[in-house]
């Protein structure tokens, strides 16, 4: 009887001993590597972010770089005070009587006046042709502050309609009228006015400039609506219930 083969098991080859120097050379060099990543993540990690890019508004585009430059250094920031911005969503009859005893009564020509913006766009008042909502303000103020928001979306909803305008009534620069304005995106002209003997700014007070004084404003904010002939029809000071000041608008259009 004839047997089957045995397959015969190879004899397991002996491991080359192992170069201990190319062995120290390698786990050196990934050693290196190792501490060169290290040492970068730490260097990152201790490098401050940049800053946010700066937002440039559409006011920005339209201002000499020395004027934004002066309008940054305001630091512009709103703040408030109890009570403030309360009465601006409530209806008109919740206008409040006026502070002032020397406002323009109704059917006075509106005096005449040509301020510039801080831009440096000369504007004369009053336009012709349709109501203008004319207000006094100081940048300091918490109530014009309140206000700024308020008459922004009347001014984008009655633009077409109606004339917005604003004057600085505390004698401040350019620099602290664009920084108010800029900051609350407001879209219509802010005049400056810088005749008052004592100048104002965001962190102080100063005095009333002439234009000012001749519409007899004493509190701020003050507002005037001036109809389209160039007279006043309504004035009133302090914060006004937005639909005070739409009614006023409106009528001042209806009488012509």
């Amino acid at each position: 009887m004839s047997r089957r083969p045995t397959a015969r098991t190879a004899a397991p080859r002996p491991t080359p001993p192992i170069d201990r120097s190319l062995m120290w050379i390698v786990t050196g060099i990934v050693g290196v590597i190792l501490l060169t990543v290290v040492s970068y993540l730490v260097y990152q990690s201790q490098i401050p972010p940049p800053p946010p890019p700066a937002k440039i508004t559409a006011a920005d585009r339209n201002a000499p770089p020395a004027l934004i430059k002066a309008a940054n250094a305001v630091n512009f920031a709103p703040h408030s005070e109890p009570g403030v911005g309360t009465v601006e969503n409530q209806p008109a009859s919740a206008s409040p009587a006026p502070y002032s005893d020397h406002l323009l009564a109704r059917g006075t020509p509106a005096p005449v006046f040509t301020l510039k913006t801080p831009q440096g766009q000369a504007v004369t008042f009053p336009a012709r042709g349709k109501p203008t909502l004319l207000e006094f303000f100081a940048t300091w103020c918490p109530h014009c502050q309140a206000e700024a928001p308020h008459l922004r979306k009347l001014a984008l909803q009655d633009g077409r309609r109606y004339n917005f305008v604003s004057v600085n009534a505390d004698s401040e620069d350019r620099a602290s009228v664009f920084a108010f304005h800029r900051y609350f995106g407001l879209p219509y002209p802010a005049l400056v006015d810088r005749s008052g003997p004592s100048p104002g700014s965001f962190s102080s007070p100063g005095s009333a400039g002439k234009v000012a004084r001749a519409y007899g404003m004493e509190a701020f904010p003050t507002f005037y609506v001036i109809d389209g002939q160039g007279r006043v029809w309504w004035a009133g000071d302090s914060e006004q219930p937005d639909a005070k000041l739409q009614q006023e608008l409106a009528a001042a259009a209806a009488h012509g």
